[in-house]
């Protein structure tokens, strides 16, 4: 099955769409697009096969769940050749919810939830400064997320 590669305006406003709303219904879209139920299912399944699509998120407020420091971490490796490993295990430590190979300072730059300040320590000492390639790690501690959003597409 040959599939379009290319993506145009209607696909993009889908998207704008979807990125306002993840659980607005494909018969709404398409109402607002001036497709049919059907075009909307048939892009939606192209982006995703393309990989510009990839599954659905739930956007969560985690202090509302006990979570209620997010910190970011600059970690400093002892050599730059060690990346691959020293991420497969911040994979492993669950309270790491986003991971950045970076240029600059750090050589990765990731993002952090934990219920306190106590739980911080915890996760800092004895599991991500344990991992074996991690020289040194800085901490930045968030007091307020003033925006999250996705870029705007389309027109």
């Amino acid at each position: 099955m040959s599939k379009n590669l290319e993506i145009d305006n209607v696909d993009l406003k889908i998207l704008a769409l979807l990125s306002e709303d993840a659980k607005i219904p494909y018969t709404e879209i398409a109402k607002k697009v001036y497709v049919s139920g059907g075009t909307v299912h048939v892009r939606m399944r192209k982006m995703e096969e393309m990989g510009i699509v990839q599954g659905t998120t739930l956007n969560m407020d985690y202090s509302k769940l006990g979570y209620d420091i997010t910190a970011f971490l600059g970690i400093y490796l002892e050599k730059s050749s060690l990346y691959n490993d020293v991420v497969d295990e911040l994979k492993k430590v669950p309270e790491v919810v986003k991971i950045h190979y970076t240029t600059g300072n750090y050589s990765i730059f990731i993002k952090i939830h934990c219920r306190d300040t106590k739980h911080l320590r915890e996760v800092l000492h004895d599991k991500i400064q344990r991992i074996e390639g991690i020289v040194r790690t800085e901490t930045l501690i968030s007091l307020e997320e003033s925006l999250n959003r996705h870029i705007q597409l389309g027109d």
